[in-house]
């Protein structure tokens, strides 16, 4: 039985050969009757648009360096990705190319170095806008346990359980308002490491557990973003346009 995809596999590979012979063979013949303008050497193409000096090196672009306009006779020149003459205008085909396209890489260059600054430009504008109309920060008050009557004899009851009781010194002293404060001023719209946000009390195991509650915290109000990536916590500013 015949094995028609095997025989089309094989015509694509010939074919593929014969296109690659008569493009070197079409390169040999355009490029026969010149040589190179610096030291007369033989050229040999090595791409689309760009041959080299067999003797010095030399790489140019064959089509700019030996052709000339067929209306006027002017000299040719590469606009974006075709070429045209330098006097009148017109679009001038190369002789020079088999069966690609040659593009301006200084233009392109040029395009995308303003679409970075463009992006970088309106990404710094919506941060400002987003800065802008933000929100108040949130007023949170000292935890005061005295306020509600009892609470303290509660939380002193506790202490009776012993995988409990060395919780309750954590939470004396401990300034939410201060801690959100202090993150807020550390924390912008783009990821910053927990462990590099500077502490606030001399005990850091201490801090580390306050700054932990407190980010915690403005995490459930929703002011700020946390992710984990193994054993490191990021932190970022909620975005408002979320």
């Amino acid at each position: 039985m015949m094995d028609i995809i095997a025989q089309a596999c094989e015509m694509r590979v010939a074919v593929e050969a014969f296109i690659s012979h008569a493009r070197r063979y079409f390169y040999e013949v355009m490029l026969s009757g010149y040589s190179c303008p610096d030291c007369k050497g033989a050229l040999v193409m090595a791409a689309d648009g760009n041959c080299k000096c067999t003797g010095c090196d030399n790489e140019f672009d064959p089509t700019i360096a030996f052709q000339r306009c067929s209306d006027c006779g002017g000299k040719v020149r590469l606009k974006i990705c075709r070429y045209e003459c330098v006097n009148c205008g017109q679009i001038a085909r190369s002789r020079f190319v088999f069966d690609g396209n040659v593009f301006d890489k200084e233009y392109f260059k040029q395009k995308m170095h303003l679409s970075r600054e463009k992006k970088n430009q309106q990404r710094e504008l919506i941060i400002e806008e987003l800065i802008e109309n933000r929100s108040d920060p949130l007023e949170a008050d000292y935890i005061d346990f005295s306020a509600v009557e009892g609470l303290e004899d509660a939380i002193d009851e506790l202490t009776l359980l012993p995988q409990l009781a060395g919780f309750i010194p954590l939470c004396k002293g401990f300034d939410l308002k201060r801690y959100q404060q202090h993150l807020q001023a550390h924390i912008g719209y783009f990821e910053v490491c927990f462990d590099d946000i500077p502490q606030l009390e001399e005990d850091a195991r201490l801090d580390r557990i306050w700054r932990f509650v407190a980010v915690i915290f403005m995490e459930h109000l929703g002011t700020i973003e946390l992710y984990q990536e193994d054993e490191v916590i990021y932190i970022k500013r909620k975005n408002e346009a979320d």
